[in-house]
């Protein structure tokens, strides 16, 4: 054998290891099954600005209320649902004492921190209606879920899901990634999650689960119609 004719074997042969591992990049990306949504920005809008703004706040006080709130390490306790609403409250206190009260009335009622999006329902619908089982995985307080139910609307579409408040673990703890894993028997490799922040991205890729950085919902069409789901 000629070493022209080895290297045409060798050239064969990697080409058809290189088309066999195509192949079976292609299986698996056609294999999704479940479409994990955050709600945050995704299903429906986190509108704090507009929440804060509705009282006639702006600039600096603007500024100072989102960071005693919604910018402090104190709003992950919110979302964990481990301490009572007067304990948390309490805490985003203590991040600026000398706004107390308007800390108190802005967080009276947060009804208008959620927005309901109108593509929420008919997307969730069109992708059941096609086989997609869809769950939802979100950092979400007790309090915001009662007083938001309005923009929560899509709930009773989907196929369950977790509230991070219920079960006093958030985003990205590796915890709460394990739990919806559990609970509804999923295999990481045919789901794929949608979220608008990174880091909660890279705590679901740690287990194997496609993942899509949500910026729009035709944004994120395109993405899940390259991970081979008919969306």
């Amino acid at each position: 054998m000629t070493n022209d004719s080895r290297k045409d074997i060798v050239r064969q042969s990697v080409n058809h290891l290189l088309f066999a591992i195509k192949g079976y990049v292609e299986m698996r990306r056609s294999m999704i099954t479940t479409i994990i949504f955050d709600i945050g920005n995704v299903l429906a809008d986190f509108v704090w600005e507009e929440h804060y703004r509705s009282f006639g706040y702006e600039g600096e006080m603007l500024s100072r209320i989102a960071n005693a709130t919604v910018k402090s390490p104190m709003w992950n306790e919110y979302d964990r649902g481990a301490m009572s609403d007067e304990e948390i409250l309490q805490g985003f206190i203590d991040n600026d004492p000398e706004i107390e009260d308007i800390l108190r009335k802005v967080l009276e009622d947060v009804g208008t921190m959620v927005h309901r999006n109108d593509y929420a329902i008919p997307w969730i619908e069109e992708l059941k209606s096609k086989g997609y089982r869809c769950l939802y995985l979100s950092n979400f307080s007790r309090k915001a879920e009662k007083e938001c139910a309005y923009a929560l609307d899509f709930i009773p579409y989907m196929d369950g899901g977790i509230l991070s408040y219920q079960d006093k673990v958030i985003k990205p703890m590796p915890e709460i990634y394990q739990l919806l894993i559990d609970r509804y028997n999923l295999v990481p490799q045919e789901c794929v999650f949608m979220d608008d922040t990174v880091r909660n991205l890279e705590g679901a890729e740690k287990f194997g689960i496609h993942t899509i950085h949500f910026i729009s919902q035709k944004q994120a069409i395109e993405e899940l119609r390259k991970l081979g789901v008919d969306a």
